[in-house]
């Protein structure tokens, strides 16, 4: 059973360099997007895995943002709801890119 455990903690992002505040529920850098695979479960830092999470994918869903993540060295994909404070842009941009080369 999934349970969520609350980690209040700051971060330097491992892919830009940005200082990230934690809020408790932070698990990505809000200007790039990037992440860490670090959980198993969310915030329970048991992954052994490490790799960086990169943001592929966005999702709308009950009127929330969704960021798809896929990780570079072990491919999970995990999903996590964006911030208030997240650069979406960046992803919209990356996503636009995609389907003009896939057309």
């Amino acid at each position: 059973m999934k349970k969520f455990i609350k980690r209040k903690e700051d971060f330097v992002c491992k892919k830009c360099g940005t200082f990230n505040k934690g809020d408790g529920y932070t698990n990505h850098c809000s200007f790039c997007l990037f992440s860490l695979h670090v959980d198993e479960n969310p915030g329970d830092r048991r992954s052994r895995c490490g790799g960086v999470m990169e943001p592929i994918n966005l999702e709308y869903k009950s009127d929330k943002f969704i960021i798809v993540f896929q990780c570079q060295k072990c491919g999970m994909i995990k999903k996590n709801r964006a911030s208030q404070k997240d650069n979406l842009d960046i992803l919209f941009e990356k996503i636009k890119q995609k389907n003009e080369l896939s057309n």
